[in-house]
């Protein structure tokens, strides 16, 4: 499906839905960060972006005449999605509303390692001014919104429901899959998020970045089928003898862009670190990127 909207110009998704696209492309935005307008009169904004100057005027732009914004959500702390947050809320005089600051919902323990790398993209200085719990509704002029918390790409990763739809952020995308780098990320939690969300009646999903994905469950199904064939790649090759993050990512990755075999290495390390918590797996020493693992 094409997908190559014009940063900059509002388009209508769906009535009380517009998309400002963010001129943020890379291998890992797509065509930049969707930031979405959400209502009509007294709106919300759903991931402002990068504090990028063109993209915080074209979000004004797109508001029509007496219409201002009263609510600025945040679905994770990554610096395609929130630093503009809290200039947009100095503007405006609305809140920011997510799960936490960048180290919300992150594993403790891997926190803890100095050796796993990580902290790729990270806003490090993103604090909400209300911190949303799981399940709590945010009630809007003309527009209800529920926040779920779906840790797995990152730790303060929320989406959105929303009118039988939602804003998935960078959980589920429909372009590509989401890395999942430990220590802020977690694989298992991931996939915890991935059955919750195909559990729920919403339909249609609004990602972070790319086109809308119109079956959303199928869309959650091939995701989680995809990481456990993956899973399953790693177990064989271990079984062949130990390897590290790297090696066991050029074994697997033989078709993957140069350009994103980093994110891939950060894949597999997350996978080595749910099946080391399984017991599947174990570092040949202290868990670290470039540590060897064996299979159990």
């Amino acid at each position: 499906m094409s997908f190559d909207p014009t940063p900059g110009q509002a388009e209508t998704l769906a009535p009380g839905l517009r998309r400002v696209l963010a001129p943020n492309p890379s291998p890992m935005t797509y065509r930049g960060t969707n930031t979405y307008i959400l209502g009509r009169g007294a709106v919300a904004v759903i991931d402002p972006g990068p504090d990028d100057r063109a993209h915080f005027k074209a979000i004004f732009d797109a508001l029509a005449p007496n219409e201002r914004i009263t609510h600025i959500l945040v679905t994770h702390s990554h610096v395609d999605h929130s630093p503009l947050a809290r200039p947009l809320s100095r503007a405006t005089g609305a809140p920011v509303l997510a799960h936490g600051d960048s180290t919300a919902g992150r594993r403790a323990d891997l926190a803890q390692l100095s050796g796993l790398g990580g902290g790729e993209g990270i806003d490090p200085g993103f604090a909400p001014d209300h911190r949303l719990a799981d399940g709590e509704t945010i009630i809007g002029a003309d527009w209800q919104i529920t926040a779920l918390h779906t840790p797995g790409h990152m730790g303060n990763h929320m989406c959105f429901a929303w009118q039988g739809a939602l804003f998935t952020g960078d959980h589920v995308m429909g372009w590509a899959s989401s890395m999942v780098s430990p220590p802020d990320g977690d694989l298992a939690a991931f996939m915890a998020s991935l059955d919750r969300l195909r559990a729920r009646p919403e339909h249609i999903l609004y990602p972070g970045h790319g086109a809308p994905v119109q079956d959303g469950p199928a869309r959650i199904a091939a995701l989680a089928t995809h990481r456990r064939a993956r899973r399953a790649q790693i177990l064989e090759a271990l079984a062949r003898g130990p390897a590290t993050p790297e090696a066991l990512t050029r074994a697997i990755y033989t078709d993957a862009p140069p350009g994103l075999l980093g994110a891939a290495l950060r894949n597999v390390l997350a996978h080595l670190v749910e099946l080391t918590d399984e017991k599947l797996a174990a570092p040949l020493g202290e868990m670290t990127v470039t540590t060897p693992w064996q299979r159990i």
